[in-house]
């Protein structure tokens, strides 16, 4: 009964509150105190109990109340923390105060006018200690988070007289868990980590003022709170970091492994987890160096999470950060005997904006990852999710995250090594069956992604051919399935009228050609499967040699595809991938497109493959001064070009590639395809063609042979060497930062927080401006 009764009282002076026109004396304690003394039990009871329509009118017609139930809400955690915190009472004002304040922040950050109002100082303050009140906020949460007792275990003798003053504790001897510089692992506590949760989340909702600010403004947005949070001004910036990271990688969400323990026992980590990886990464978002501040020219100080971040470099400590990420990543993918068995946790998304940060700010990270065969358990886990999403409206985003890290790795020599590793399947996929190595498992799931993915996938395929070009000189055997996968996108995208659609899609020809040249003549031996398939296909090549570039040619296979119902944008079926069916893997679910009613957060433009990546030669810088500028690979220099803008254009829900004005515009011309036409790297292939064709189609008359096992034997040992042109030098294409992609990131980033935290759901009903919240 007493706790409906607490909930009454409380909910009595909200009403208080809101219905007074007056301002309330901040020095009325009594009805101050009635905010947080009184012990609502959850965070969910003061959402409940707050209703965001009566904070926004609190705002417009009181503001004055407002601000003093802010101000005094700020103050009482201070003095807790002067106080050190050590009563059971005082820890749950301070967790009251977190929980109000969590609940009534986000409608003070919509309002722009309201942003000065927290870099002001306390009006008690004397002239000398005047702190921000943003930053009175901050400290107190940190001081608060490692406060022994309350939030960490406390290492000295119990007992009230003998704990340690918060303010000189020394809080690199209480991080939160064992790893990245810290040895030692300290007793779990329920009740600590339920405390740390809840603080966390209020520093996440201080750090949440971006999500007001247009996406064009959010890029260059100077967040004052995580600048304060990640500076040395913050004492608490190392533990801090170290404590958040240490919690996302040591956390094993199925423990002993025990069956059903996740139904038995709640997981009170969990949460925690969560909450630590989403601070995390909001954090890392904000880099400051070499940026000056909108209001003077000063420099501004560094982000000591990125800096700490970026010196990392011992091999334990990169494994042991590697092994906590690919353990999650993995997590969901774990196959059982007992179905629901083991506890699956739903971090990806967050787990793969952080493994590309810990890859962008440490590239010592990054080559430690690509060492080993390590990697590969960042791929599979990857390859899964892009299979598993890509007729998911509402999963563009997790597409994009993924691809783009692809993107990344792909740019060193040693990814595309690790690739030639058999692939074993130990995660039921929605692919055709295949033996092989983990690059047909690459080239079979983007091919799936490409035939049969979400329309508004459409602006990645330039990414995805990049990553196939970029990994292709180095894998050394493919296997039947996905060689035929690759002739099949060859031959749907060189179909004529898809050619003539769109003014780059004959990029995306360029870029399979140029796979196939690095594969012939850099890894001719292993690759019979290929070299056979495309003997088979020989036509396709012929076609595109051929390809009509007269104006009247080029309106018969438009007219043709407009002839066709729903021709659109979308890829032409190969007659040849239509007549075999394949039997998916053994387990496995066909992919789904979003349930009606699923949250959705719209996502800036894809940025264009030539403003994110950089072309780097594979070869010692000697040979680099003689490599010509190849074309056709995003970047096109003909003048028809020049007057259309690339992939994006008109922002389509999800930012997908509405297809600009001046696409739309457009037409091809005889002239346009002639200035592309002429440069289509086809002369090894034809070379290969031109010898090959007639030796295989001898023995097939003299030996009889219907049989492909026999050609596929003599290709095996047939050379071309001194047969082919001289090969070309490898050109690999490196992502490079961008602010297109770096502001792609940062929306993707909170529209993926914003729709995690629903329970309580704290921006939810805010007017949020990054993005907007659309339901599929």
């Amino acid at each position: 009964m007493g706790n409906a009764d607490t909930k009454l009282n409380f909910r009595k002076a909200v009403v208080q509150l809101t219905s007074k026109s007056q301002p309330i004396d901040a020095a009325d304690e009594s009805f101050w105190d009635q905010f947080w003394s009184e012990t609502v039990t959850n965070v969910q009871d003061v959402f409940a109990l707050v209703p965001g329509a009566e904070i926004r009118a609190l705002r417009e017609e009181s503001p004055n109340n407002l601000a003093t139930l802010v101000y005094k809400a700020v103050e009482k955690l201070v003095k807790i923390v002067d106080s050190s915190c050590r009563t059971q009472r005082e820890q749950q004002t301070a967790l009251n105060c977190s929980r109000l304040l969590t609940r009534v922040l986000p409608y003070m950050l919509e309002e722009p006018e309201w942003h000065s109002f927290f870099w002001s100082s306390l009006p008690a303050a004397s002239e000398n200690d005047s702190v921000p009140l943003a930053q009175s906020l901050i400290n107190a949460i940190c001081d608060l988070l490692f406060c022994p007792d309350f939030t960490v275990v406390s290492t000295k003798r119990s007992g009230p007289e003998r704990a340690e003053e918060l303010s000189s504790l020394d809080s690199c001897e209480y991080i939160w868990a064992g790893g990245v510089g810290f040895a030692r692992s300290p007793a779990r506590s329920a009740a600590h980590e339920a405390a740390r949760a809840e603080l966390l989340r209020l520093l996440l909702t201080c750090c949440s003022e971006t999500v007001y600010k247009p996406a064009a403004l959010a890029a260059a947005h100077h967040n004052k709170w995580i600048a304060y949070l990640t500076s040395p001004e913050n004492r608490h910036a190392l533990p801090l970091f170290t404590s958040l990271l240490n919690t996302v990688c040591s956390y094993d969400p199925v423990g002993l492994g025990l069956p059903y323990n996740h139904l038995l026992f709640a997981d009170t980590l969990e949460p925690l987890v969560e909450v630590a990886l989403q601070v995390l990464i909001v954090t890392l978002d904000h880099d400051t160096s070499n940026v000056v501040t909108e209001d003077s020219d000063e420099r501004l100080p560094d982000n000591l999470f990125i800096n700490y971040l970026s010196r990392i470099h011992r091999d334990e400590d990169f494994q042991f950060a590697l092994r906590g990420v690919t353990r999650l990543l993995n997590n969901p993918l774990q196959q059982t005997y007992l179905p629901n068995s083991s506890k699956k946790v739903a971090l990806h998304q967050e787990l793969l904006v952080l493994f590309w940060k810990m890859c962008d700010y440490n590239k010592k990270f990054m080559y430690y990852v690509l060492k080993s065969s390590d990697v590969l358990e960042v791929l599979v886990p990857i390859l899964y999710h892009l299979n598993d999403s890509r007729a998911d409206q509402s999963r563009v985003g997790l597409m994009h995250i993924g691809v783009f890290i692809l993107l990344l790795l792909s740019g060193e020599r040693n990814f595309g090594v690790r690739l030639n590793k058999p692939y074993t399947a130990t995660v039921p996929m929605d692919i055709p069956v295949f033996t092989g190595t983990h690059a047909d498992l690459l080239v079979v799931v983007f091919h799936k992604i490409i035939t049969t993915g979400h329309q508004r996938l459409q602006p990645l395929f330039d990414c995805l051919l990049t990553i196939l070009v970029n990994v292709s000189p180095y894998l050394k055997t493919l296997s039947m399935v996905s060689s035929t996968k690759l002739l099949h996108l060859l031959e749907a995208f060189s179909t004529p009228w898809f050619l003539f659609s769109r003014p780059h899609h004959h990029h995306l020809v360029f870029f399979l050609l140029e796979m196939f040249n690095n594969m012939i003549q850099y890894q001719f031996d292993g690759n019979s499967n290929l070299v056979y398939t495309i003997i088979r296909k020989r036509g396709v090549f012929h076609a595109l040699a051929n390809l009509p570039h007269e104006h009247a040619a080029i309106a018969r296979s438009l007219a043709a595809a407009r002839a066709q119902p729903a021709a659109g944008d979308a890829l032409p079926r190969s007659r040849s991938a239509d007549c075999v069916p394949e039997a998916a893997m053994e387990g496995s679910r066909p992919a789904q497109p979003a349930e009606p009613g699923t949250l959705n957060a719209t996502l800036p433009d894809t940025p264009a493959i030539a403003t994110m990546t950089e072309r780097e030669s594979a070869h010692p810088p000697a040979r680099e001064q003689l490599l010509p500028r190849r074309d056709g690979d995003g970047e096109d220099r003909s003048p028809e070009r020049a007057r259309v803008a690339h992939v994006g254009g008109a922002r389509g829900p999800g930012g997908g590639a509405g297809g600009g004005l001046a696409e739309a515009e457009w037409r091809p011309s005889g002239e346009w395809v002639a200035s592309w036409r002429g440069r289509l790297p086809l002369q090894t292939i034809m070379r290969l063609l031109q010898v090959l064709v007639p030796q295989v189609e001898k023995i097939c008359i003299d030996k009889g042979l219907t049989d492909e096992s026999e050609i596929l034997r003599f290709l095996q040992h047939g050379t071309l060497v001194g047969l082919l042109p001289v090969p070309h030098p490898i050109l690999i294409r490196k992502y490079q930062a961008n602010a297109g992609t770096a502001a792609w990131f940062r929306t993707y980033m909170w529209g993926v927080i914003y729709i995690r935290n629903v329970d309580p759901p704290i921006w939810y009903d805010t007017d949020v401006k990054l993005f907007e919240i659309q339901r599929v």
